[in-house]
């Protein structure tokens, strides 16, 4: 099967200088949103001694951020066709740092948990439009550039959970999240003036046809996508529920909060190569191969975190984030082998609907399982899910077109 090429409306090959500027926008508005959304996991042992909240409770304040940002994906998928893809995303890069202004001058758990869902309904813009557009400027090249685009969010997910550690040694937990309201509002401020306006809005995506194969068929069959999007979901309930109990796991070891900042970096770090490395892994190893590696490992990892004592616990966790991140990178770069070009967004928009309904739903279930059982057997249902995974990649091979991917 041979990739689909996007052009433009015109049907001219779009621009590289723009190609790589839109690249760039949308990777450092990733780079922002990712790092909101896993900052609340460092703040998680926070909240619970400022609110007395159960581990049942802060894991549901996670989901509501959460479920937010992933219930209105689809619906953003097709806003963006209306009101246009950077509009769109520069609207709700400035919701999500509102949100997290809101967060920083509240008094209550309402207060809290109303921030956290404006926040996360901002951030449901970030994940369809961007993707789309990343995919749409690259055309048949877009598997190498999407994972750049994913490893661009697991450098945010270092960044901003590391400087949050950083600023709560400095000043108190309201004032941190204040400034980083702040600078969402300048990296929305970015999205109007640098984006590409082409690239990040929706357009009529124009097909190059195979003979034989009508426009607008997904490639691999529908059954391929639906394969795709169970390991999605499996993949992300992982580690949303990891990160989730991480904090709890390694302060029963002796870890205070600033080393738990450490943690979450290193593990964000890991993430971030992870993805990096695993996106040209995929690209030239395959699919299959990958997940298979990176599933197995994460298991593996987590287990031994479990078991090892704080120091060589944290000498780790790098390698936890790179199996952990890595299988995210492989498949966002499958969603476009699979799907229709002109049907960019709404896929995506369908994959990141169910992989961050599972963040939602999963920490919650977790949550339940630690309340009952304790944090430890919560993660070491975490490490049972990732090896769940291995017998759904396997399903997945057949719908896949193995190749070795063009240079970007």
């Amino acid at each position: 099967m041979q990739p689909t090429a996007l052009l433009d409306p015109n049907g001219a090959v779009p621009d590289r200088r723009e190609a790589r500027r839109t690249l760039a926008v949308a990777g450092f508005n990733h780079a922002l949103h990712d790092g909101y959304t896993d900052l609340i996991y460092l703040m998680l042992p926070i909240w619970q001694t400022e609110f007395a909240l159960s581990y049942g409770l802060l894991a549901a304040m996670r989901a509501l951020y959460a479920c937010a940002m992933a219930g209105l994906q689809v619906p953003v998928g097709r806003l963006a066709g209306r009101v246009g893809g950077k509009t769109l995303l520069a609207l709700g890069t400035t919701l999500s740092a509102c949100g997290y202004l809101l967060a920083g001058l509240s008094s209550g758990v309402p207060g809290l948990g109303a921030a956290l869902v404006l926040s996360g309904a901002g951030s449901s813009t970030q994940h369809p439009i961007a993707s789309a557009a990343v995919s749409r400027a690259f055309g048949t090249r877009a598997r190498g550039p999407l994972g750049i685009y994913n490893f661009s969010g697991d450098l945010g997910k270092a960044a901003i959970p590391g400087l949050l550690s950083l600023l709560l040694i400095v000043m108190a937990w309201r004032h941190t999240l204040l400034l980083l309201g702040l600078g969402g509002l300048l990296v929305a401020a970015m999205v109007i003036l640098a984006m590409p306006r082409n690239h990040g809005d929706r357009t009529q995506a124009v097909s190059r046809e195979q003979p034989g194969r009508e426009a607008g068929e997904v490639s691999g069959g529908r059954g391929g996508f639906a394969v795709l999007l169970a390991i999605g979901i499996l993949d992300t309930a992982v580690r949303m529920g990891l990160l989730t109990f991480l904090p709890f796991v390694l302060r029963a070891k002796g870890a205070s909060i600033p080393l738990n900042g450490l943690a979450l970096t290193l593990v964000f770090v890991g993430g971030a190569a992870g993805k990096f490395a695993c996106g040209w892994l995929g690209a030239r190893a395959g699919t299959l191969r990958t997940v298979l590696v990176t599933e197995g490992g994460t298991a593996a990892c987590i287990v031994a975190v479990l078991l090892l004592p704080l120091t060589p616990a944290m000498v780790l966790l790098p390698l936890l984030g790179v199996m952990l991140n890595g299988t995210s990178s492989v498949l966002y770069g499958t969603v476009p082998e699979l799907t229709p070009a002109h049907r960019a967004e709404h896929a995506f928009a369908v994959f990141y609907t169910g992989t961050i309904g599972s963040g939602a739903i999963a920490p919650v279930l977790y949550g339940f399982l630690g309340d009952a059982l304790g944090p430890n057997a919560a993660t070491v249902a975490t490490a049972m899910s990732a090896i769940a995974i291995l017998p759904l990649a396997l399903a997945l091979a057949p719908h896949l077109s193995e190749r070795r991917q063009p240079p970007v």
